[in-house]
């Protein structure tokens, strides 16, 4: 059973970067906040970083989520995106970490078949099945915005948090999130 709570989806990139915050209560979902970042005029990967820490951290501090889901990174043709790709999950997920935020990641795939039930759903297919789950009209050119929406959903239908928060009080850290994910670890 899932708890009232308030999730925050992030989609990181590293010309867009997306964001959904949704709340749940009881068995009902409703969009709080949702949008991007824009990263593509700024020349410095470090300037861009910067900017994702600043923002993820003024949603953390103006919405307080209870937890933060955010999308694994895949591996695509090219190598130095794809590092460049998790630098930038890196310091989203170090800005909920500074927090004490917990953090689950998600693979895409898993993202897409928890919302359409189609693990190979397109962008725009996700959006459609996300409007109808949050019962709101969603903008089409923010498809980064709702993808990062459809891992706060995702994160919600699994219902599970197997935090990442770095210190070994009331919640997990990496050890127990290493010794619970065995098959992540490869």
């Amino acid at each position: 059973m899932n708890q009232d709570k308030i999730i925050l989806g992030v989609d990181p990139g590293t010309r867009v970067m997306g964001y959904g915050i949704i709340s749940v209560q009881g068995s009902a979902l409703t969009l709080i906040q949702y949008g991007v970042i824009k990263l593509d005029k700024y020349t410095s990967h470090e300037i861009k970083l910067k900017k994702i820490f600043e923002r993820i951290t003024q949603l953390i501090t103006e919405y307080l989520p209870d937890e933060m889901a955010i999308e694994a990174p895949f591996y695509g043709v090219n190598v130095q995106s794809m590092l460049k790709l998790g630098r930038a999950q890196g310091v989203a997920i170090a800005a909920a970490l500074q927090r004490e935020v917990p953090i689950v990641e998600y693979l895409p795939k898993k993202v897409k078949q928890s919302v359409t039930g189609n693990g190979n759903a397109t962008k725009e297919q996700v959006a459609y099945m996300l409007e109808h789950l949050l019962k709101t009209k969603l903008e089409s050119q923010y498809l980064d915005a709702t993808d990062a929406l459809g891992v706060a959903v995702c994160h919600y239908m699994h219902g599970k948090t197997k935090a990442l928060t770095g210190n070994g009080s009331k919640k997990k850290g990496w050890s127990a999130f290493v010794s619970e994910n065995p098959d992540r670890m490869k």
